[in-house]
Order: C-alpha cells, then structure tokens, then sequence
C-alpha cells in the first residue's frame, strides 16, 4: 500500500493581517500533481487543515476541492483528522456528501465512523477511534486520534487539584491506554496504520520548545504508540521530522512556511510504501518555498531603502531590520513600503549602550531639556538629534500646560 503523508495546511491563515490563500493553493496544485503522479492508495492528512474555528469560505472551498481532486473520482482513500485549529463539528459537516469521493473524516478521538463503500473502496468495521477497511484488494487497520486535549475527549480525565507535572505524566498514561485498548483492530494479515495529531516529546516545534503543553495538549513520549503499528502518521508539529527513538513515526510538518522561525526548513509531503508483515519505506518529497518568509537586516537607512529597491520584484514576505542610531522618518517608511510590496514589519535596531557613568540620572535641579537629553541617550546609545529634541519637548510643554 503507498501513502502520501501531509498535514498542518492551515488554510485561511494569515501573516501580519495578510493572506496565504493564494500561496496555499499553489501547494495544493502542486500536491495534486504529486498524487496524480505517485497514484498513492491512500492519502493522510494528519490535522489542521484550517488555522480557525471559522475558515473563510474560500479556504473550506479549496478544502473541498483538492480532496474531490486527491480521490481520483474514489479511487484513492482520503483520510483527514482534526486538529487543534479545527472545529470537529464543522470540518465533519460534509463527511456523508464526501464519502462517495472516498473522503473519511474523524472530527472527534472517540469518533465511530460509518461503515460502507466510500467511493470505491470500503469500511467494514468500525469502531470508537478506529476503522478496518481495504483498497484495492489490500486490507488495512488504522487508529485514528484527532487532537486529544481534555475537553475533546469527553470527560474529565486528569486531576484538577495536581500539578502540571502530575498532569502531564497523567494524560501520557491515558493516552497510551487509549492506543492499547485500540489495537484490538490489529490483524495479523493487514498493514497497521496510525494517524494522529498530537507533540511528542523530542520533537522539535519550529526549532524548539520548552512548555510541556503544546496547542491546549499535554506533550506524551513515543511509548505511548503501540509496537506493532507499521506507520504512524503524525501533525501539529510544522518541522518535518523522525520521533526520537520511533522511525516509523513521522511528522510531515506543514507545507507553508508560516513564520520567522519556519524560514529555513525545507517543506515535504512523505510517499510511504507499506505491506503487512515487512519493513517500511517512507520517501520525503520536497515542496518549493512558495513565497518565502525573509528577515532583511540593513546596516542603515540608506541601505534598507536600497535593498527595497533591488528587490521589488522579488516574490517574498519580508521582515525589516534596520540598525539606526535615531527613529526611522516616516517619509523613509513610506518609500520603503512604496518599492517594495509584503513588507510586514520595519524594526529599528539600536546600538546596545554600556554603562555610562558620565549620563546623568534625572534629578530635580536639572534643567528638563538636559534630562530629556540624557534619558534619550541612555535608553538608545546616541546623541538626540536637535529636531528629535524639539518634538520633544513640544510634547512635554503642551501635557504641563494641560495640567
């Protein structure tokens, strides 16, 4: 059985107020390309497919699209979980419209799914967070965990009075018991598969992470999954990237580069080819940086502008720093802007300022213009141009008059 492996699409997210759903549409152009290309059995999308409870109408329009596209008319299984970013109830809403394209949806860790032709392949046994199927004569086994926080499962499942360390070797202890109680589904004769969206301890979100809860979950180690699972395919978690110490456990990490910190990671989709009983293959397949997430760092005003202007025409979201000894003018600002589109940020950088003992503190027997003078220079590193001065105390006048 082949398997095309992705997740985290977060359609309808934004960046600074401005949108990715032209970016994200090209990833899914091009994702189609790749299924119709590898011809996989069955495609996992591992959770957020949407960044809120409430998706634009165009992102749950390409949603709807690109599965339709992906089943290849039902010939190809389209396995989607929910995850922190979506609203179960909603993304499941047309589970009974899609399943004649082979669609299947598990909105909710407990979910029990119908059983019945989907497209052309089947579901013949079901059961709370799991389904046993085949596809094209190849009979398989999956575990499906969408996002497990508390409130999702149902009930209440940790102490309320206990630590969040407590709490957390807690939820891991529910959570491997929930994989344990499921693996009842296992056959001997067919392909093992897990899908869930949910951070491993190890793993690496957006080169690190230090909180023990990620997304409202609590973080679980790889012991939680069971042994005989051929593959596990895992979301939330936008590094691409092998669970520590589990090979056969993947996050394929999200398509997009969403932020800073995603600027240079290399975005996949994973082609997994699997049969019951033998070894596992999983292939990455590199995705292009659609509009890539850039921090230009200018050594001046000057310079910032000249860069703006070398490149215009460059397809890219930029993030500005500038190092400056004084406020950027705003005239700057706008013709910065002015030559180069998708910038979302213009950061002043400051010199770092040693102690001076020479800078004089604030005190009643000095004259208001010095003191303004010297606060200027101690918090930013330099003299305080004479038209920075005269604002200023303009300011500063007018509030002492008001009073």
């Amino acid at each position: 059985m082949n398997i095309i492996h992705t997740g985290d699409w977060h359609l309808g997210k934004t960046i600074e107020g401005h949108s990715r759903l032209p970016e994200q549409e090209l990833f899914l152009n091009d994702l189609v390309s790749i299924c119709e290309e590898r011809q996989p059995d069955m495609i996992i999308i591992a959770g957020d497919i949407y960044d809120t409870f409430n998706p634009p109408a165009a992102a749950e329009q390409l949603f709807y699209s690109t599965v339709k596209k992906m089943s290849r008319n039902g010939d190809c299984m389209v396995v989607v979980i929910a995850g922190n970013h979506d609203n179960p109830e909603r993304l499941t809403a047309a589970t009974s419209v899609l399943a004649r394209h082979s669609v299947v949806i598990a909105g909710q860790p407990d979910d029990v799914l119908p059983i019945g032709k989907y497209g052309n392949n089947f579901i013949f046994r079901s059961g709370s967070g799991y389904i046993q199927g085949k596809i094209h004569g190849e009979k398989f086994d999956m575990i499906l965990l969408p996002f497990p926080s508390e409130r999702r499962m149902g009930h209440s499942i940790l102490s309320i009075s206990a630590d969040e360390t407590t709490r957390a070797k807690e939820f891991e202890v529910y959570i491997k018991d929930w994989f344990a109680k499921r693996t009842k589904c296992f056959r001997k004769d067919s392909v093992h598969l897990i899908a869930s969206h949910i951070f491993v301890m190890g793993s690496v979100e957006e080169g690190s992470e230090r909180s023990v809860q990620l997304g409202g979950s609590y973080l679980v180690s790889a012991k939680v999954f069971p042994n005989n699972a051929d593959y596990i395919a895992l979301g939330h978690v936008h590094k691409p990237q092998v669970v520590p110490g589990l090979h056969k456990a993947r996050y394929s990490g999200s398509p997009i580069q969403y932020n800073q910190r995603e600027a240079n990671i290399t975005k996949q989709v994973l082609f997994v080819s699997v049969s019951a009983g033998k070894a596992t293959s999983v292939e990455s397949v590199s995705l292009p940086a659609y509009k890539p997430v850039e921090t230009w760092k200018c050594d001046s005003v000057e310079a910032a502008i000249a860069k703006c202007a070398e490149n215009a025409e460059k397809e890219c979201w930029v993030y500005l720093e500038v190092n400056t000894d004084d406020f950027i003018r705003e005239d700057d600002i706008k013709t910065m802007k002015s030559l180069k589109n998708d910038i979302l940020s213009i950061m002043p950088i400051y010199p770092s300022v040693e102690n001076d003992n020479q800078v004089i503190e604030p005190n009643k027997d000095i004259p208001l213009e010095m003191m303004v003078e010297n606060y200027y220079k101690k918090k930013i590193g330099a003299e305080m141009s004479e038209e920075t001065k005269s604002v200023l105390m303009d300011i500063l006048r007018e509030d002492k008059e008001d009073k």
